[in-house]
């Protein structure tokens, strides 16, 4: 029996819980611990230690971490994910061309053409099922009669059978008896449902005009996916040129000044390579690995684009700064031995913008001597050395003043939080001196004791004040407050509970405390 009329074959190619891989081999997971990835406040992926313990998807991170006190947590990152599954289009792309990558972690390739290069769709499932073991990785194939039914057929096969074929023509047979949860819509599934229908077969019978008039679009292409005639075609990629650049230091090599004298032909093709697709790297990622097996990675951000120096710069500060080898992190010198060798260094472009906008202004200017200037002082001082404020949001004054070293842009998400409301904040005029850490100090009331502040805001009135610790006192001549703050109560690592006040001593200096416990410290200063 042959495929429905028009619905390309297809062999699609799965992997488990990609989300969770993209952010091991990120390195920002280790193997073999309970984890879940984090999407609007809700599990969208958990890993099998996880789902152990009783998480599943669609929980709350506190319910999740009462089924499961050791979860570890990360927030989805859509970039990272597609970002490793490169690697791993690229490989199956050397054993079966025309890869279509429907989202990370799922790909699809048509089966009649890979059927027909190896011989048997068996063969061809097998080939790229290997593909991803070369990498280390689990995946599972599935052949149908159209991508959704490909799909499922893949998510169905198991970890010792992870190829399943659906034979031509009994896609819709293998779909019928599949519940609606199935079609990935929660809230079409849940409509379905309270409809009565519950397999993907009940709503397959269903006459197409009765879909189309109640269920609208997306009710239409949800019904042709259960009756096995996916629209969606399987349009082979064409494989983006490669900007990455990698180098393998073959002994590795742990010094600073070494690794940046090797890197230089790397850079100028990195550079080059990127100029001949008309290309300016704005926003640059380093992946360095050593021996052992540690990788390190940060992403540098440029105000104007990456020259061959200040890639070579930008690879030498993360080495000089980074955890290479070693747990510490201190900062070394360029002649210094690192830990670890290192054996592998990657360049990625992150951000690209065309060459022609990122080029200088025709007649210089004030602005590009200061940024040259502060570059050189980075390239000769350190990435630290050179910083630049950015409002953020915050209660505490010192959380509302990013300090971003010069060249990077905020993380996401700064803007935005400096607009919101923020209640509790302190209003303008905000203190001139805002101490980086809070300074312990003394508050007491008259009796010498420290002042006190009960759940009802009573407090007794501050009489004393030491600006520090062994200094002597001084009186105070004006107050007001306190006013309370609490925020990230279900947090523990993060919580706060603490007090204002404004005083004003004998000195003529206005002061802004905070206070805890009977214990107080100087947030900042009225000058």
């Amino acid at each position: 029996m042959n495929a429905a009329p028009g619905v390309p074959r297809a062999l699609v190619l799965w992997f488990p819980d990609w989300p969770l891989v993209a952010a091991q081999l990120a390195g920002e997971l280790p193997d073999r611990v309970p984890a879940a990835i984090m999407e609007k406040g809700l599990v969208a992926v958990c890993s099998g230690e996880a789902r152990q313990a009783g998480v599943v998807r669609g929980l709350r991170l506190r319910e999740a971490q009462s089924r499961c006190p050791d979860l570890v947590a990360l927030p989805a990152d859509a970039a990272r994910d597609a970002r490793e599954f490169e690697a791993v289009l690229a490989a199956v792309e050397a054993s079966l061309p025309g890869v279509h990558a429907f989202r990370p972690g799922l790909c699809a390739l048509r089966a009649r053409g890979a059927a027909r290069y190896y011989g048997r769709e068996e063969d061809a499932g097998g080939a790229a099922l290997e593909a991803a073991a070369r990498l280390g990785l689990e995946a599972r194939a599935g052949f149908a009669d159209s991508v959704f039914a490909a799909e499922q057929a893949a998510r169905s096969a198991g970890e010792l059978a992870p190829l399943r074929i659906v034979a031509p023509g009994e896609s819709a047979a293998f779909l019928s008896p599949l519940p609606i949860a199935a079609l990935r819509d929660p809230k079409l599934a849940s409509l379905l449902l309270r409809l009565g229908i519950r397999t993907l077969g009940d709503f397959a019978a269903l006459p197409l005009a009765d879909v189309r008039s109640r269920f609208g679009p997306e009710g239409l292409l949800a019904h042709a996916w259960a009756r096995g005639e996916d629209p969606r075609p399987v349009v082979p990629r064409v494989p983006p040129t490669p900007l990455e650049r990698v180098v393998d230091f073959e002994p590795g090599l742990d010094r600073v000044d070494q690794i940046a004298f090797a890197l230089r032909p790397l850079a100028e093709d990195f550079v080059e390579g990127l100029r001949r697709e008309g290309l300016a790297c704005t926003e640059l990622r380093v992946q360095i690995t050593d021996d052992a097996g540690h990788r390190t990675e940060r992403c540098w951000g440029h105000p104007r684009h990456f020259s061959v120096g200040d890639v070579i710069d930008r690879v030498r500060w993360q080495l000089q700064a980074a955890d290479v080898g070693t747990p510490s992190g201190n900062w070394r010198t360029t002649g210094e031995a690192l830990a670890a060798p290192v054996v592998l260094l990657r360049l990625l472009p992150e951000r690209t913008d065309q060459l022609g906008l990122r080029g200088q202004a025709l007649f210089g200017g004030v602005d590009e001597r200061l940024d040259h200037g502060l570059r050189r002082l980075q390239s000769m001082l350190g990435h630290d050395s050179v910083l630049h404020p950015v409002e953020a949001g915050g209660r505490l004054l010192a959380e509302r003043c990013l300090m971003l070293p010069w060249g990077e842009e905020p993380p996401s998400g700064v803007a935005a939080a400096a607009q919101r409301p923020w209640p509790g904040a302190i209003p303008a005029p905000l203190p001139a001196t805002v101490f980086p850490e809070p300074v312990r100090v003394e508050l007491l009331d008259a009796a010498a004791d420290p002042v006190l502040v009960d759940a009802r805001g009573h407090t007794s009135t501050p009489a004393w004040f030491k600006p520090a610790l062994g200094k002597d006192r001084r009186a105070v001549q004006g107050w007001a407050g306190p006013w309370p703050i609490l925020q990230r109560w279900w947090d523990p690592a993060q919580a706060l509970r603490a007090d204002r006040f404004q005083i004003l001593d004998d000195d003529g200096d206005a002061w802004l405390l905070l206070g805890a416990s009977g214990s107080w410290w100087a947030e900042a200063r009225y000058d």
